[in-house]
């Protein structure tokens, strides 16, 4: 899949109301404080995130709340798209494993379904799942950019 089918994907999401984004904008601190906490209280976290990258991940969980609080209310699929594919890059490139973006969203999920009711998270989650569902297509953009421009250092 093309970042560009990716992008039509993320066109079929629906922006969340006005409710539920002013909900997560006014939460977004405290669930990013949560995530961390979860995380780092995780036996494998060290193996999902490599040696001496518990700062780099909590940030990571800072900015990813901080990030949808700004999707959810000017929804934009191309930096949806865009944003993923640059944190899957950035954050594999310091050590991050594949299987530290499904742990990290599953406890997002998680943490919302808890914090938030039905109607709030119904429309917060589709974004949350959307990601997960195409870690494998950034993994997958992410490993054909690396290998063009390991041809063009050649």
């Amino acid at each position: 899949m093309t970042k560009e089918r990716l992008i039509e994907s993320a066109e079929k999401l629906m922006q969340p109301g006005n409710q539920a984004a002013i909900h997560f904008e006014e939460t977004h601190a405290v669930i990013a404080a949560e995530l961390n906490n979860r995380m780092r209280g995780r036996p494998d976290v060290e193996r999902l995130i490599g040696p001496d990258n518990i700062q780099m991940m909590e940030n990571n969980s800072r900015n990813l709340c901080r990030f949808l609080a700004s999707l959810f209310r000017h929804y934009e699929p191309n930096v949806l798209v865009e944003t993923a594919l640059w944190a899957v890059r950035t954050y594999r490139g310091h050590g991050f494993t594949i299987a530290y973006w499904p742990a990290n969203l599953d406890t997002l999920a998680e943490i919302l379904e808890e914090r938030c009711d039905d109607q709030i998270y119904n429309e917060l989650y589709p974004f949350i799942n959307w990601l997960i569902i195409h870690i494998p297509l950034f993994i997958e953009i992410d490993d054909e950019i690396n290998s063009v421009e390991s041809q063009a250092v050649r």
